[in-house]
C-alpha cells in the first residue's frame, strides 16, 4: 500500500475533509490498492478524468486515487442526490456538480463542467453514464459528455482502467461482500490525443471520434489490469433493447 504521493494544493473544504476522514479509513480497512502509473494525473491544471464504471461504489475508489495524487476530484452527481436539503448541500460543499439525466437540464451540467475545467478542476466522468451492462463488465459503448468537455476546453483527457471493486458490491447487488479485503486495481493512461479535432470546427462527427477514442482508451488500460481481451465491438445497450438508466433486470411497474 502506498502513502499519499502528493502533497494536497487544493482547499478541500469542511465537506470534503469530512468524508475523507470517514471514507478513506474505511476504503483501507476494506480493500487494499494497487495505482499503477499515478504520476500521469497532472499535478496542477484543470482536466477531465475518465474511468470504467463497474460499481456503485466507483466514485469512492477514484477518490481514494485522486487524493492520494494531490488532487480533489469533482464529479457530475445526479441531481436527485441535491434535492435532499443536507446531502444537497454537503455535496455542493464538497464541489460536487449536479446533473439532470435524460432531460434538458444536462445542458447545465456541461456548463458547470466545463466551467470547473477552467477553474483549474479535476472533474471524474464515467463516459459509459452508468453501470455497465456488458455481461463480463468489460467498457460499454460511451456517452459524449467528456469528449465535448475536452474538445470545449482543450483541456487533458486522462483515462484509468480500474478493477475490483465489483468484488465488493457488484453492479445492483444489494449487500457488499466486505472481507476478506479486496484488491482495487487502477491504471492511469497518457492524455488521450485529441489535438486533431481541436483544430478543426466543432461537429457530431468530431464529437464521436473523441469518444472513440476515449473509449479505447480506457479499454485498453482495462484490458491491462484484468489480464484479458475485450470484446472486438463495445456493448451498447441502446442495440440490445437494454434501458439506458436504472437496474436492467428490475421489471418496470405496469
Amino acid at each position: 500500500m502506498k502513502v499519499r504521493v502528493r502533497k494536497l494544493q487544493e482547499r478541500r473544504g469542511w465537506a470534503f475533509g469530512f468524508a475523507v476522514a470517514i471514507v478513506k479509513p474505511a476504503l483501507l480497512a476494506t480493500t487494499t490498492h494497487e495505482w499503477i502509473d499515478g504520476h500521469k494525473l497532472p499535478e496542477s491544471g484543470g482536466f477531465v478524468l475518465v474511468l470504467n464504471h463497474v460499481s456503485h461504489l466507483d466514485p469512492l475508489t477514484a477518490a481514494h486515487l485522486v487524493y492520494d495524487h494531490g488532487r480533489i476530484p469533482h464529479y457530475l452527481a445526479k441531481s436527485g442526490l441535491f434535492r435532499n436539503r443536507a446531502l444537497g448541500a454537503f455535496l455542493r460543499s464538497a464541489g460536487q456538480i449536479p446533473v439532470e439525466r435524460m432531460s434538458r437540464g444536462a445542458a447545465g451540467a456541461f456548463d458547470a463542467a466545463v466551467t470547473a475545467v477552467r477553474e483549474g478542476r479535476c472533474v471524474v466522468v464515467y463516459p459509459e453514464g452508468t453501470l455497465t451492462r456488458d455481461p463480463d463488465l468489460w467498457p460499454m459503448a460511451g456517452k459524449s459528455g467528456a469528449a465535448r468537455i475536452a474538445l470545449e476546453t482543450g483541456c487533458p483527457v486522462i483515462p484509468v482502467g480500474q478493477w475490483g471493486a465489483h468484488e465488493i458490491l457488484y453492479p445492483y447487488a444489494t449487500r457488499p461482500d466486505l472481507f476478506p479485503r479486496k484488491r482495487i486495481t487502477m491504471k492511469v493512461g497518457d492524455p488521450v490525443d485529441l489535438s486533431d479535432l481541436l483544430e478543426q470546427p466543432l461537429s457530431a462527427a468530431a464529437i464521436q471520434e473523441a469518444t472513440n477514442r476515449i473509449m479505447a482508451a480506457i479499454t485498453a488500460l482495462v484490458e491491462d489490469v484484468r489480464g484479458g481481451h475485450a470484446p472486438a465491438v463495445r456493448f451498447d445497450p441502446r442495440k440490445a433493447g437494454i434501458r439506458p438508466t436504472g437496474n436492467p433486470h428490475k421489471k418496470d411497474k405496469a
